[in-house]
């Protein structure tokens, strides 16, 4: 078989597979780092780098990583010869005997996962079961399977790009936080291919299985707002009260300032949001990602105390709306996470009016419309940065005042000349960060460290 790509996931699928008995190769198109051809070197597992020759198309199957485009020549080629092609994800279910929940949405994905994983966490010690958290998070699922035993819970956070090659992949409890626009780069600006994409987590879940989603979203409710037409459970979730329907198993919702969950006639009010939220955890998004978590965590059954102390313990993701520093009289917030405009609109719906936004990156064909109104309520002005920061001028000169920089220390230098003092700056670059970082990861320690810079 054939590993295409040769990044953390390729790597992670292409181990399991030789501890399986397979023989795989790998076959990357661009330029394998020294640390992983050292990997692959001490697990005497074959490879290529610098294109795709004959032997990746010498396969009975192929694993595809998901930063590999769909219309990659060698994906055709290997469709166009018969190869089945997974993703990792499903690989790594093959072999997985823990009971899996998958979560999956265009934002609030790694927060309600990593909340979920503190819950469950918590159950586990007291009922003596593990709790692990991979997948999109950053960590592959193919590299903690063999690790899982019967009664583990594995806590999956999945990229619409890790759910198009999963054919049997099936969670037992499946989370759907909201689709808006993203990566209409990948899916050639239709939004119903990108959701098709992320149904694909409920697509094999049966009778036994659950699936929880935020009845607030009008494209989620569209899809699933169908009595009695699912073979799985379906739990929703939402701000408002959710009056639980036919073939529906309960609702999460937040009335009068608590969380409230229902099932069938019983009704509990499972904590006050004034007991959780904190100011790295604030926000309406937030709140939904709380009731998400809470409503799989009953899914799963996990008890009402360990859900509780979990949301008294939790202070938020790093990189997301993450307090990064005072300096210079005003205070910085890293939201780098922010990957798209919709995470752009919440993180400006948290933080105070008369703020200087830096944003921009790598754009992925987004609309900035959906934020023209918060922005003019909320930002003094932007400094654009990165690819797009010609299409930030575009979108906002007449608005706002926006000025670009070349760098990111171009950027925070200029933002704290412009920040008036008691104010704040919020990085939130609503775009990919590959145009100038590793990834989000790398560009909000690179800003957190220049915030540093400015305090001292």
């Amino acid at each position: 078989m054939s590993v295409l790509g040769a990044g953390k996931s390729g790597l992670a699928a292409a181990e399991l597979l030789l501890k399986a008995g397979a023989r795989p190769f790998v076959s990357e198109h661009g330029t394998i780092p020294q640390e992983g051809r050292d990997r692959l070197g001490r697990f005497g597992i074959p490879f290529e780098e610098g294109g795709h020759t004959e032997q990746a198309f010498e396969a009975g199957f192929g694993i595809v990583s998901p930063g590999i485009p769909l219309t990659a020549p060698v994906l055709i080629e290997m469709e166009r010869l018969g190869i089945p092609l997974y993703s990792e994800i499903e690989a790594a279910s093959w072999f997985c005997p823990a009971r899996i929940v998958g979560i999956t949405g265009t934002d609030g994905k790694t927060t309600t996962a990593t909340l979920l994983h503190l819950i469950c966490e918590n159950e586990g010690r007291a009922r003596g079961f593990r709790a692990f958290s991979v997948g999109n998070i950053g960590v592959p699922f193919a590299s903690k399977v063999l690790e899982m035993e019967p009664g583990d819970i594995v806590v999956l956070e999945l990229s619409s790009y890790q759910l198009e090659r999963c054919v049997t992949f099936r969670p037992e409890v499946s989370v759907l936080t909201n689709i808006t626009p993203d990566h209409m780069d990948r899916y050639g600006g239709d939004i119903n291919a990108y959701a098709r994409a992320k149904f694909r987590i409920h697509a094999n879940q049966g009778a036994a299985d659950t699936l929880v989603y935020n009845d607030d979203d009008p494209m989620l409710r569209a899809h699933f707002d169908v009595a009695g037409s699912w073979p799985f459970r379906v739990v929703r979730f939402g701000m408002h009260d959710c009056p639980i329907g036919q073939g529906d198993a309960g609702s999460v919702t937040l009335l009068d300032g608590s969380i409230v969950a229902r099932s069938g006639e019983v009704q509990e009010s499972v904590m006050k949001a004034g007991e959780f939220v904190k100011p790295s955890f604030r926000g309406e998004h937030n709140l939904y990602n709380a009731l998400a978590a809470v409503a799989a965590a009953r899914a799963l059954g996990v008890s009402s105390g360990s859900i509780r102390d979990a949301l008294a313990q939790f202070g938020g993701v790093e990189h997301r709306q993450e307090f990064a520093g005072s300096a210079c009289g005003v205070e910085w917030i890293n939201d780098s996470k922010a990957t798209n405009v919709n995470a752009m609109r919440q993180a400006l719906q948290a933080v105070p009016a008369g703020m200087v936004l830096i944003a921009g990156g790598r754009d992925k064909g987004n609309d900035y419309g959906a934020v023209t109104g918060l922005v003019r309520e909320k930002v003094a002005c932007i400094v654009a940065i990165g690819e797009s920061r010609t299409k930030l001028v575009r979108a906002f000169d007449g608005i706002v005042r926006v000025v670009t920089a070349g760098t990111l220390r171009e950027a925070v230098s200029e933002a704290a000349r412009i920040a008036a003092p008691g104010s704040t700056v919020l990085f939130s670059p609503g775009c990919s960060s590959f145009d100038m970082f590793r990834d989000f990861e790398d560009r909000g320690e690179q800003f957190k460290q220049l915030v540093r810079e400015l305090s001292s």
